[in-house]
Protein backbone atom coordinates (compact mmCIF):
# COMPACT_ATOMS: atom_id res chain seq x y z
CA UNK A 1 0.00 0.00 0.00
CA UNK A 2 3.48 2.54 0.77
CA UNK A 3 4.76 2.11 -2.50
CA UNK A 4 1.92 2.47 -4.41
CA UNK A 5 0.67 5.78 -2.39
CA UNK A 6 4.50 7.00 -2.65
CA UNK A 7 4.81 6.03 -6.88
CA UNK A 8 1.05 7.63 -8.02
CA UNK A 9 2.10 11.02 -5.64
CA UNK A 10 5.74 11.21 -7.45
CA UNK A 11 3.93 11.52 -10.59
CA UNK A 12 0.15 12.71 -9.89
CA UNK A 13 0.45 15.69 -12.25
CA UNK A 14 1.66 13.92 -15.11
CA UNK A 15 -1.40 11.37 -14.59
CA UNK A 16 -3.79 14.67 -14.55
CA UNK A 17 -2.16 15.35 -17.82
CA UNK A 18 -2.34 12.47 -19.23
CA UNK A 19 -5.86 12.02 -18.92
CA UNK A 20 -6.72 15.10 -20.21
CA UNK A 21 -4.75 14.35 -23.47
CA UNK A 22 -5.79 10.51 -24.17
CA UNK A 23 -9.69 11.61 -23.91
CA UNK A 24 -8.99 15.40 -25.65
CA UNK A 25 -9.97 17.79 -22.90
CA UNK A 26 -11.74 20.37 -24.87
CA UNK A 27 -9.89 23.16 -23.19
CA UNK A 28 -6.45 21.74 -23.56
CA UNK A 29 -6.41 19.36 -26.82
CA UNK A 30 -4.60 21.64 -29.06
CA UNK A 31 -1.79 21.45 -26.56
CA UNK A 32 1.10 19.12 -25.91
CA UNK A 33 2.37 17.54 -23.03
CA UNK A 34 4.43 20.12 -21.84
CA UNK A 35 2.32 22.78 -22.31
CA UNK A 36 -0.74 21.36 -20.78
CA UNK A 37 1.60 20.44 -17.96
CA UNK A 38 2.81 24.74 -17.76
CA UNK A 39 -1.24 25.61 -19.08
CA UNK A 40 -2.63 23.83 -15.87
CA UNK A 41 -1.59 25.72 -13.24
CA UNK A 42 -2.48 28.66 -15.06
CA UNK A 43 -6.06 28.12 -14.99
CA UNK A 44 -6.59 25.94 -12.04
CA UNK A 45 -3.98 26.85 -10.00
CA UNK A 46 -0.84 24.42 -8.76
CA UNK A 47 -3.27 22.28 -7.04
CA UNK A 48 -4.73 21.35 -10.73
CA UNK A 49 -2.18 19.32 -10.91
CA UNK A 50 -3.12 17.03 -8.15
CA UNK A 51 -6.95 17.20 -8.93
CA UNK A 52 -8.48 13.79 -8.68
CA UNK A 53 -5.53 12.51 -6.45
CA UNK A 54 -7.20 12.51 -3.38
CA UNK A 55 -9.86 9.33 -4.61
CA UNK A 56 -6.17 8.00 -6.37
CA UNK A 57 -4.92 7.37 -3.08
CA UNK A 58 -7.71 5.81 -1.47
CA UNK A 59 -7.86 3.85 -4.85
CA UNK A 60 -3.56 3.18 -4.49
CA UNK A 61 -3.30 2.00 -1.27
CA UNK A 62 -5.82 -0.96 -1.25
CA UNK A 63 -4.84 -1.56 -5.19
CA UNK A 64 -0.76 -1.63 -4.38
CA UNK A 65 -1.46 -4.15 -1.29
CA UNK A 66 -3.42 -5.98 -2.97
CA UNK A 67 -1.29 -6.49 -5.91
CA UNK A 68 2.36 -6.97 -3.99
CA UNK A 69 0.29 -9.62 -1.76
CA UNK A 70 -1.56 -11.26 -4.54
CA UNK A 71 1.61 -11.41 -6.77
CA UNK A 72 3.53 -13.18 -4.03
CA UNK A 73 0.56 -15.66 -3.06
CA UNK A 74 0.14 -16.44 -6.83
CA UNK A 75 3.85 -17.23 -7.26
CA UNK A 76 3.58 -19.73 -4.30
CA UNK A 77 0.61 -21.54 -6.05
CA UNK A 78 2.21 -21.69 -9.48
CA UNK A 79 5.16 -23.01 -7.98
CA UNK A 80 3.81 -26.10 -5.87
CA UNK A 81 0.15 -26.55 -7.92
CA UNK A 82 1.30 -26.38 -10.94
CA UNK A 83 4.87 -27.01 -10.84
CA UNK A 84 6.03 -23.61 -13.01
CA UNK A 85 9.53 -21.96 -12.12
CA UNK A 86 12.04 -20.08 -13.99
CA UNK A 87 10.44 -16.95 -15.50
CA UNK A 88 7.61 -17.83 -16.39
CA UNK A 89 5.57 -18.25 -13.28
CA UNK A 90 6.25 -14.46 -12.77
CA UNK A 91 4.72 -13.56 -15.90
CA UNK A 92 1.98 -15.37 -14.98
CA UNK A 93 1.65 -14.53 -11.53
CA UNK A 94 2.34 -10.69 -12.07
CA UNK A 95 -1.06 -10.55 -14.88
CA UNK A 96 -3.13 -12.51 -12.11
CA UNK A 97 -1.63 -9.99 -9.34
CA UNK A 98 -2.92 -7.17 -11.43
CA UNK A 99 -6.28 -8.28 -12.70
CA UNK A 100 -7.12 -8.97 -8.78
CA UNK A 101 -6.53 -5.70 -7.82
CA UNK A 102 -8.07 -3.64 -10.73
CA UNK A 103 -11.21 -5.59 -10.20
CA UNK A 104 -11.21 -4.86 -6.30
CA UNK A 105 -10.51 -1.44 -6.84
CA UNK A 106 -12.01 -0.82 -9.90
CA UNK A 107 -14.84 1.97 -8.98
CA UNK A 108 -12.29 4.01 -7.14
CA UNK A 109 -10.39 4.43 -10.49
CA UNK A 110 -13.82 5.31 -12.13
CA UNK A 111 -14.28 7.96 -9.84
CA UNK A 112 -10.81 9.40 -9.96
CA UNK A 113 -10.82 9.62 -13.61
CA UNK A 114 -13.92 11.81 -13.83
CA UNK A 115 -12.65 14.07 -10.90
CA UNK A 116 -9.05 14.65 -12.77
CA UNK A 117 -11.00 15.26 -16.27
CA UNK A 118 -12.72 18.01 -14.65
CA UNK A 119 -11.21 21.88 -15.79
CA UNK A 120 -12.15 24.44 -13.21
CA UNK A 121 -15.35 26.40 -13.35
CA UNK A 122 -17.34 23.34 -15.17
CA UNK A 123 -17.52 20.79 -12.09
CA UNK A 124 -19.86 18.25 -13.03
CA UNK A 125 -18.91 16.53 -9.75
CA UNK A 126 -18.11 18.29 -6.36
CA UNK A 127 -16.18 15.38 -4.76
CA UNK A 128 -15.46 11.54 -3.94
CA UNK A 129 -18.75 10.87 -2.59
CA UNK A 130 -20.93 12.86 -5.16
CA UNK A 131 -19.26 11.21 -7.86
CA UNK A 132 -20.13 7.88 -6.52
CA UNK A 133 -23.95 8.98 -5.83
CA UNK A 134 -24.22 10.41 -9.37
CA UNK A 135 -22.45 7.25 -11.73
CA UNK A 136 -24.94 5.60 -9.46
CA UNK A 137 -27.93 7.02 -9.92
CA UNK A 138 -27.12 8.56 -13.41
CA UNK A 139 -25.26 5.78 -15.17
CA UNK A 140 -27.08 2.37 -14.28
CA UNK A 141 -25.98 1.52 -10.57
CA UNK A 142 -23.24 -0.50 -10.23
CA UNK A 143 -22.85 -1.46 -13.81
CA UNK A 144 -21.68 2.24 -14.10
CA UNK A 145 -18.88 1.92 -11.63
CA UNK A 146 -17.45 -0.74 -14.16
CA UNK A 147 -18.09 0.90 -17.49
CA UNK A 148 -14.37 -0.08 -19.59
CA UNK A 149 -13.49 -3.03 -17.11
CA UNK A 150 -12.57 -5.28 -20.04
CA UNK A 151 -9.84 -3.52 -21.83
CA UNK A 152 -8.52 -2.51 -18.08
CA UNK A 153 -8.18 -6.51 -17.68
CA UNK A 154 -6.91 -6.81 -20.69
CA UNK A 155 -4.40 -4.22 -21.01
CA UNK A 156 -3.59 -4.67 -16.77
CA UNK A 157 -2.49 -9.01 -17.85
CA UNK A 158 0.57 -7.88 -20.30
CA UNK A 159 0.92 -4.74 -17.87
CA UNK A 160 1.17 -6.24 -14.61
CA UNK A 161 2.68 -9.67 -16.02
CA UNK A 162 5.47 -8.00 -17.83
CA UNK A 163 6.24 -5.21 -15.26
CA UNK A 164 7.00 -7.79 -12.51
CA UNK A 165 8.58 -10.11 -14.93
CA UNK A 166 10.74 -7.91 -15.94
CA UNK A 167 11.65 -6.77 -12.65
CA UNK A 168 12.37 -9.74 -10.91
CA UNK A 169 14.42 -11.39 -13.91
CA UNK A 170 16.78 -8.31 -13.62
CA UNK A 171 16.98 -8.22 -10.58
CA UNK A 172 17.44 -12.12 -10.21
CA UNK A 173 20.25 -11.94 -13.18
CA UNK A 174 21.92 -8.62 -11.41
CA UNK A 175 22.57 -10.84 -8.00
CA UNK A 176 23.41 -13.68 -9.55
CA UNK A 177 25.75 -12.50 -12.34
CA UNK A 178 27.49 -9.46 -10.23
CA UNK A 179 26.07 -9.64 -6.49
CA UNK A 180 29.00 -7.57 -5.20
CA UNK A 181 28.56 -4.44 -7.72
CA UNK A 182 24.70 -4.60 -7.57
CA UNK A 183 23.99 -6.03 -4.38
CA UNK A 184 24.22 -5.81 -0.55
CA UNK A 185 22.89 -7.60 2.34
CA UNK A 186 19.46 -6.77 3.51
CA UNK A 187 19.05 -4.77 6.49
CA UNK A 188 16.92 -7.11 8.37
CA UNK A 189 18.46 -10.37 7.55
CA UNK A 190 21.95 -10.50 6.43
CA UNK A 191 21.67 -13.74 4.64
CA UNK A 192 19.77 -12.32 2.11
CA UNK A 193 21.18 -10.42 -0.87
CA UNK A 194 18.86 -7.45 -2.21
CA UNK A 195 19.64 -4.96 -4.86
CA UNK A 196 21.49 -1.77 -3.72
CA UNK A 197 18.63 1.99 -4.41
CA UNK A 198 20.10 2.74 -7.41
CA UNK A 199 20.34 -0.44 -9.31
CA UNK A 200 16.39 -1.07 -7.78
CA UNK A 201 15.40 2.34 -8.76
CA UNK A 202 16.89 1.22 -12.31
CA UNK A 203 15.29 -2.17 -13.13
CA UNK A 204 11.76 -1.10 -11.99
CA UNK A 205 11.50 1.82 -14.89
CA UNK A 206 12.87 -0.88 -17.29
CA UNK A 207 10.24 -2.96 -16.08
CA UNK A 208 7.84 0.06 -16.19
CA UNK A 209 8.75 1.41 -20.06
CA UNK A 210 8.48 -2.32 -21.18
CA UNK A 211 5.02 -2.72 -19.61
CA UNK A 212 3.24 0.63 -20.49
CA UNK A 213 4.74 0.10 -24.22
CA UNK A 214 2.99 -3.21 -24.76
CA UNK A 215 -0.15 -2.25 -22.81
CA UNK A 216 -0.82 1.46 -24.06
CA UNK A 217 -3.15 1.63 -26.51
CA UNK A 218 -5.91 -0.79 -24.16
CA UNK A 219 -5.29 2.61 -21.45
CA UNK A 220 -6.55 4.92 -23.94
CA UNK A 221 -9.30 2.70 -25.18
CA UNK A 222 -9.90 2.10 -21.25
CA UNK A 223 -9.60 6.02 -20.20
CA UNK A 224 -12.51 6.70 -23.26
CA UNK A 225 -14.58 4.36 -21.89
CA UNK A 226 -14.32 5.29 -18.03
CA UNK A 227 -15.18 8.80 -19.49
CA UNK A 228 -18.26 7.26 -20.69
CA UNK A 229 -20.71 10.33 -20.86
CA UNK A 230 -18.52 13.30 -19.96
CA UNK A 231 -17.73 12.97 -23.54
CA UNK A 232 -19.60 14.03 -26.50
CA UNK A 233 -18.80 10.76 -28.83
CA UNK A 234 -19.74 8.39 -25.67
CA UNK A 235 -22.06 6.52 -27.78
CA UNK A 236 -19.40 5.45 -30.33
CA UNK A 237 -17.00 4.14 -27.29
CA UNK A 238 -19.49 1.64 -26.08
CA UNK A 239 -17.50 -1.84 -26.07
CA UNK A 240 -13.76 -2.37 -26.60
CA UNK A 241 -13.25 -3.18 -29.83
CA UNK A 242 -15.63 -0.23 -31.02
CA UNK A 243 -13.24 2.12 -29.19
CA UNK A 244 -10.33 0.85 -30.25
CA UNK A 245 -11.57 1.34 -33.79
CA UNK A 246 -12.77 4.54 -33.52
CA UNK A 247 -9.80 6.07 -31.87
CA UNK A 248 -7.69 4.33 -34.76
CA UNK A 249 -10.13 5.44 -37.29
CA UNK A 250 -10.44 9.57 -36.29
CA UNK A 251 -6.57 9.44 -34.72
CA UNK A 252 -4.79 7.24 -36.02
CA UNK A 253 -1.99 5.60 -34.06
CA UNK A 254 0.72 8.49 -32.82
CA UNK A 255 -2.48 10.72 -32.71
CA UNK A 256 -4.58 8.42 -30.65
CA UNK A 257 -3.59 4.77 -29.86
CA UNK A 258 -0.34 5.67 -28.69
CA UNK A 259 -1.87 10.00 -27.65
CA UNK A 260 0.62 11.28 -24.47
CA UNK A 261 2.98 7.87 -24.28
CA UNK A 262 5.90 10.11 -24.38
CA UNK A 263 4.57 11.75 -21.31
CA UNK A 264 3.56 8.16 -19.93
CA UNK A 265 7.43 7.20 -20.27
CA UNK A 266 8.13 10.19 -18.04
CA UNK A 267 5.34 9.28 -15.73
CA UNK A 268 5.63 5.59 -15.56
CA UNK A 269 9.18 4.75 -15.68
CA UNK A 270 9.74 7.10 -11.99
CA UNK A 271 6.75 5.96 -10.64
CA UNK A 272 7.22 2.18 -11.33
CA UNK A 273 11.00 2.60 -10.03
CA UNK A 274 9.48 4.34 -6.93
CA UNK A 275 7.12 1.52 -6.38
CA UNK A 276 9.43 -1.35 -6.47
CA UNK A 277 11.86 0.34 -4.92
CA UNK A 278 9.55 1.10 -1.96
CA UNK A 279 8.35 -2.18 -1.73
CA UNK A 280 11.63 -3.51 -0.97
CA UNK A 281 12.59 -0.94 1.29
CA UNK A 282 9.01 -1.63 3.53
CA UNK A 283 10.08 -5.48 2.82
CA UNK A 284 13.27 -4.90 5.23
CA UNK A 285 11.38 -2.35 7.26
CA UNK A 286 8.88 -4.70 8.52
CA UNK A 287 11.21 -7.72 8.59
CA UNK A 288 9.56 -10.16 5.36
CA UNK A 289 12.89 -10.97 4.15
Amino acid sequence: GVAGCCAKTTTAPLDRVKILLQAHNHHYKHLGVFSTLCAVPKKEGYLGLYKGNGAMMIRIFPYGAIQFMAFDQYKKVIKKQLGISGHVHRLMAGSMAGITAVICTYPLDMVRVRLAFQVKGEHKYMGIIHAFKMIYTKEGGFSGFYRGLMPTVVGMAPYAGFSFFTFGTLKSIGLAQAPNLLGRPSLDNPDVLVLKTHVNLLCGGIAGAIAQTISYPLDVTRRRMQLGAVLPDSEKCLTMVQTLKYVYQQHGVRRGLYRGLSLNYIRCIPSQAVAFTTYELMKQFLHLN
